[in-house]
């Protein structure tokens, strides 16, 4: 038996046109100016892992709940699947060296920056505006990506503005 939200969604799927292109898409949300993160875990042996998601959101502030999403194709992405939690650290306007190295595919990417445990164990990287560190609460399919929701065991904010990017580039706002 269906619930009523899934059968709205059948119906609406079957009555709507086949829906944008990527590259199109792509295109026209890239008018929206986000925050940058990097989102890491350890995986079952400790290694620790990360990845820069533009993602990001709050959810909930009763219980605390945070989410973003990862490409099912990401490298990374098993080791999120298996992992009992995750960190998300909002970059700061002068971390845009790091944003792109969690963008990449450079193997020890730890090495080359300044983290630390946080108190679940997970990598914490200094500098950071804002460090959450939470425990897995839901996952949801997503077309091509997972939409993973974590609730909030603790929050740390640091001091700087926060890195943001719109249209390709990198930027940054003050506070009016």
């Amino acid at each position: 038996m269906q619930d009523g939200s899934q059968t709205r969604r059948d119906q609406t799927e079957s009555a709507a046109p086949t829906g944008a292109a990527p590259d199109e898409l792509r295109a026209v949300m890239a008018n929206f100016a986000t925050g940058v993160a990097v989102v890491t875990t350890r995986d079952t042996d400790g290694t620790p892992y990360g990845v820069t998601v533009n993602s990001f959101n709050s959810v909930s502030l009763d219980p605390p709940l945070v989410l973003w999403s990862l490409g099912l194709d990401a490298f990374s992405y098993p080791v999120f699947h298996r992992a009992a939690g995750f960190a998300v650290n909002l970059l700061a306007d002068d971390q845009q060296d790091i944003c792109r190295l969690f963008a990449s595919r450079q193997e020890r990417r730890f090495d080359r920056v300044a983290w630390q445990a946080g108190p679940l164990g997970l990598p914490l990287l200094d500098g950071a505006v804002a460090r959450f560190s939470c425990v897995f609460w839901a996952r949801y399919p997503g077309g091509d990506h997972e939409i993973m929701v974590g609730r909030v065991i603790s929050c740390t904010r640091g001091p700087g503005r926060p890195l943001l990017y719109s249209q390709g580039r990198f930027g940054s706002a003050a506070p009016g």
